[in-house]
């Protein structure tokens, strides 16, 4: 796994060691940011369930201004600041343009909505129980007309009352998707 787009192209991603991790597969990756173009350049952008901090770090990668990375397992947590490390060094830039927390994503609370996109990778068996809880949350910390960018099998289906869906990516069933929700 590694960065697939960006001046960060190519730098390889440490999952710890970890089996119980799904990241983001570099193609899905890539078609969540072909999709968003430009709109993740200068953006403020919170990746949750963060895992390796894939997707933070495309977003890093590809021009985001700050991103702050939320995650629960603490190998996890040292995986991602290894990750933020590889990225800015080769980026040249400061690593404090990035931060990893480990805190559950559920207790997270921030001062004010502050965020143009939100990246959420949670445990698919969390999903039937828990999936709009995510979008509420998400919601919460979107600035107006944010996006949250909820990966999930494409067996679910999750209807917000606070999030619009504009779209989704990926085919199948049994396979991986990605939902576009803007904030209402």
């Amino acid at each position: 796994m590694r960065i697939t787009g960006g001046i960060a192209r190519g730098i390889p991603l440490q999952t710890g060691r970890r089996t119980d991790v799904r990241p983001a597969t570099d193609m899905m990756r890539q078609a969540v940011f072909s999709s968003l173009g430009p709109r993740v350049e200068t953006a403020r952008c919170l990746d949750l369930f963060a895992g390796t901090g894939a997707y933070g770090l495309e977003a890093l990668s590809r021009g985001a201004a700050r991103v702050r990375f939320v995650e629960q397992e603490r190998e996890a947590v040292a995986a991602i600041a290894k990750n933020i490390q590889a990225v800015c060094k080769s980026m040249g830039a400061d690593a404090a343009c990035a931060e990893v927390e480990q805190r559950d994503v559920f207790t997270y609370k921030a001062a004010e909505a502050s965020f143009d996109i939100v990246f959420a990778d949670p445990p698919y068996a969390m999903l039937p129980q828990r999936a709009r809880e995510i979008t509420r949350l998400a919601a919460s910390l979107l600035v107006q007309e944010g996006l949250l960018i909820f990966e999930m099998p494409g067996s679910v289906e999750v209807i917000s009352e606070e999030l619009s869906l504009m779209k989704r990516l990926g085919k199948g069933k049994n396979d991986p998707s990605v939902c576009f929700f803007s904030k209402r």
